[in-house]
Parts: structure tokens; C-alpha cells; sequence
């Protein structure tokens, strides 16, 4: 018997499948809010974790989402030279309004409008790479150039 996901990871797999993939959205018993935690549930390097943090321009309040491999910390200088404005933190509150999910599940792709989006290119060296998928325990397997096509944002070096 297939297990039934929870909404937001059903809005996650809708999203995959509205753009023609064939991934699927697994939810686990075991947290994968941090990196780690999705390393050790799923099974892979630290590296291999696709973290969507989002941030909250201090100018003009637009969220950024940055997909940055479970490894690295985001340089926030770097995005801020590319956007032209100062980053800021995202509240719990404001990642929800903007993407509709929840900080430790947020994907890279569903989320209620489109989010100027940054990947990062070490991300493009694994064959495998898992994604959160709408809540801290839903995840999914894809590989590099997936997310690249999924999410339409731009490649850049983030450290």
C-alpha cells in the first residue's frame, strides 16, 4: 500500500510532476530539517544535501532563494553583488508567506510565487543529490542538471 503524503509534500510532487519528471517524494520517519540530519535519513554525504534558504532583501523586502549543498555556508556578499541590495534574515513567518512552506522543509521548487532563485555549482558534482520536499521529514532524489531545469536559477559559485 502506498503511504498518502502529508499536503505540503503532496504540493511538492504535484509541482515535480507538473514539469514532466518521474521523482519521487518520500517521507521519512526521521527529521531532515538540517543537512545532516537528511544525510544520515537518506544516506548520503553531507555535501549531497540541497539546502533552500531563503532570504529577505533589506531594500525592498523580495524574498531570494539560495540552493546551496548541505556543505557550504552562503556567502551572503556574493548574492548581494549579483541583487544590488543587502540581504537580510527571513523570518519563519515570511518564508511562509512567500513560498508556503515551512523553514526545514522548504523546496526548491512549488512554492506559491516565483522566488529569484541561486544554485550552487558545487552542487553540480554528484550524481545524486536530495532535496527537502515541503516538510522537515519529505525529501527527493534528483540529480544536478534536474534541479537546474526545475528551479530555473542561476548557477554561481555561493562561498
Amino acid at each position: 500500500m502506498k503511504h498518502t503524503l502529508s499536503p505540503s509534500a503532496q504540493k511538492v510532487q504535484e509541482a515535480i510532476r507538473q514539469r514532466g519528471y518521474a521523482l519521487e517524494v518520500i517521507e521519512l520517519p526521521q527529521s531532515t530539517r538540517t543537512a545532516v540530519e537528511a544525510a544520515q535519513a537518506v544516506g548520503c554525504d553531507v555535501a549531497q544535501i540541497v539546502k533552500s534558504i531563503i532570504f529577505k532583501t533589506k531594500r525592498t523586502a523580495r524574498p531570494v532563494l539560495v540552493i546551496a549543498s548541505g556543505a557550504n555556508r552562503v556567502n551572503e556578499k556574493v548574492i548581494e553583488a549579483l541583487i544590488g541590495e543587502p540581504l537580510g534574515k527571513a523570518d519563519a513567518e515570511f518564508v511562509r508567506q512567500q513560498t508556503g512552506f515551512v523553514i526545514g522543509g522548504v523546496p526548491p521548487i512549488g512554492h506559491i510565487q516565483p522566488v529569484q532563485t541561486f544554485i550552487d555549482q558545487d552542487l553540480l558534482q554528484y550524481d545524486e543529490i536530495w532535496a527537502a520536499a515541503g516538510t522537515p521529514h519529505a525529501v527527493f532524489k534528483l540529480t544536478p542538471q534536474m534541479l537546474v531545469e526545475l528551479c530555473g536559477g542561476q548557477v554561481i559559485q555561493i562561498t
